[in-house]
Formats: structure tokens, C-alpha cells, sequence
């Protein structure tokens, strides 16, 4: 395994976001487009290849997990992505990380 430096570490910006609308991506079978409150400015629109995982993507509305926000932006499905999301999965599950209390939006991971 590579390691990176602490200053490496450092330049990631990883804040509590909370998902604040969900839409599925048209011709995906893949993609959601979330909208996600980041804090302090304008909620960002952020895409996520996380579909096959909520039989319902609307339970995500509200749900408060770890973006990456500094992340530059990419273009998917024609549709600007200006973050992502972060979850944990191995072969056979996948799960959202979540907070053990609610936390404001932007609330910073160290």
C-alpha cells in the first residue's frame, strides 16, 4: 500500500454534508444526482454511482454523511459533479458512513 504525507492528507477537504433532494440520472442505471448542503454556500450538486444500493433513493433526503468538497469537477452522464460522496464497501456490501449525533452541514472530518 502507497502512503501519502500528512500534508497530502491535508489538502482534502472532507465536511458533513446533508443530502437535501435526490434524483435519479435518466438512461442510468447507476447514477443519482444529490443535492447536498455543504454549509455556507449554495448546496452542490454531487453525482454518485450508488443507485443499485436504495430501492428508494428518496431515504436519502436528510441523511447527513462525509463528502469530499475539493474535489475537481468532473462531467458524468453530461452533468457536472462537484464533489463526492463517502462510503465503505467490500465484494458483497456497501454502506453510507454515519454520524453517531447530527452535526451542522459543513461540519468539518478530521
Amino acid at each position: 500500500m502507497d502512503t501519502i504525507t500528512y500534508e497530502d492528507f491535508a489538502k482534502l477537504q472532507i465536511v458533513i454534508g446533508t443530502i437535501i433532494a435526490v434524483e435519479e440520472v435518466p438512461d442510468s442505471n447507476k447514477l443519482l444526482k444529490l443535492t447536498v448542503d455543504i454549509g455556507g454556500e449554495t448546496p452542490r450538486q454531487i453525482l454518485s454511482g450508488i443507485k443499485k444500493y436504495f430501492s428508494d433513493p428518496q431515504s436519502l433526503v436528510g441523511v447527513q454523511t462525509p463528502f469530499l468538497i475539493n474535489l475537481e469537477t468532473k462531467v458524468i452522464a453530461g452533468l457536472e459533479s462537484h464533489g463526492m460522496i463517502l462510503a465503505a464497501s467490500n465484494d458483497a456490501e456497501f454502506a453510507l458512513l454515519t454520524l453517531s449525533q447530527p452535526l451542522p452541514s459543513g461540519s468539518s472530518v478530521r
